[in-house]
């Protein structure tokens, strides 16, 4: 197996470069635990690895540390000696989506990741509201959005195909599809997108069939599955960890596990992208500070009456505008806090480099 097997391209050598004469290897980072890593090298030697202190302390936040995709500079050492993660090279692209809770920090779901591909089927899990807020992920990211409308073999095809039409409407951009893991349906289409060195990770929520296409893809009993329950039509998820796979006929593959809650980690230029008919009719408005509240002339109340803009992507709409202005909001207050941190820090450091040379003066009785 080659680097380029891998995902590895001019991009990444180019960054690599600033290790060469280190006696530094490339490595890609295919499984994280609590206590260290797991790598990929070229001819398809996986290593353990640990984090090198230089790199812990050089990372601003949790998001700058090395995660399941990243390319790494390895040291090797001498035989028996633990590998050391000296350097992460630069991303291409990293999924994120903001630690859940009132925290205002990203967390990385994949680095270097070309496709993401969000499973849900058209049952209970069947939310427009809640792909709206994958896709607006998928765009900060810059990688390519697949919807696949699992478990097709549980429903009626007119309700397979309603379900697809609604979420078409969403996104000019994204691609969605009808399968059945289950039974092997639709698949070749996501074989589709993978070719060796393409990296595309599954995301969705729990118990919608992510270990099934995971094992459809990759031959085998990888991901132990679950039956489906009765009366919710959805299996209990077992994924339990994030790992890279490298596929048999060629790709990489992300497994998450299943997400709970998708808290936005973007701005408001990707909202105006994602929402781009909202904002269409936002420019119409009689008044350039419409609030949309009947104000006289507004173009997005019109629209709704119409029916030409649904009254729940609108409110979507507004609730992801709040969401990110929560989030900035957040940040700065961070931001000024580490700031505030490091005055005190430098401060702190600054008296201690002063008391210590008074010392050393009267010890050499100069004072």
């Amino acid at each position: 197996m080659t680097l380029e097997d891998l995902g590895w391209n001019k991009f990444f050598a180019g960054e690599f470069a600033s290790y060469d004469g280190q006696g530094l290897v490339a490595g890609r980072l295919i499984r994280e635990t609590k206590i260290n890593f797991s790598a990929l090298l070229e001819g398809d030697e996986e290593i353990d690895c640990v984090l090198g202190g230089k790199v812990w302390h050089e990372a601003e936040t949790d998001a700058d540390l090395p995660a399941v995709g990243d390319w790494v500079a390895l040291d090797r050492g001498a035989e028996g000696d633990e590998a050391i993660i000296r350097g992460r090279l630069p991303r291409s692209s990293r999924f994120s989506r903001k630690v859940p809770g009132k925290s205002a920090q990203e967390q990385v779901i994949a680095a270097n990741v070309d496709i993401v591909v969000v499973v849900t089927d058209p049952g209970p899990d069947h939310s427009p509201r809640r792909i709206e807020r994958y896709l607006m992920l998928i765009e900060r990211c810059g990688a390519k959005p697949v919807v696949l409308l699992n478990k097709a073999d549980l429903f009626a095809e007119e309700h397979c195909a309603a379900a697809a039409r609604e979420l078409r409407e969403l996104s000019e951009m994204a691609e969605i599809h009808v399968t059945s893991a289950l039974e092997s349906q639709g698949l070749e289409v996501l074989r589709g997108y993978l070719r060796p060195g393409v990296t595309i990770t599954l995301v969705g929520s729990s118990g919608v069939g992510k270990s099934t296409l995971v094992n459809q893809l990759l031959g085998g009993e990888w991901q132990e599955t679950s039956e489906v329950n009765e009366v919710t039509g959805r299996g209990r998820h077992t994924t339990s960890h994030r790992e890279l796979i490298v596929l048999p006929e060629g790709g990489l593959l992300i497994d998450n596990p299943g997400v709970r809650e998708i808290q936005m980690w973007t701005d408001e230029e990707t909202l105006r992208e994602s929402f781009a008919d909202v904002e269409a009719l936002t420019a119409r408005c009689r008044f350039s500070d419409c609030k949309h509240q009947q104000d006289a002339g507004c173009a997005i109340e019109a629209a709704v009456e119409e029916g030409r803009l649904d009254p729940e992507r609108y409110e979507s709409y507004l609730q992801l505008e709040e969401e990110i202005e929560e989030l900035n909001r957040r940040r700065r207050k961070r931001r000024m806090a580490t700031e505030r941190w490091a005055k005190r820090n430098s401060r702190v450091k600054a008296r201690n480099l002063a008391d210590r040379i008074e010392l050393e003066k009267e010890e050499r009785g100069e004072t």
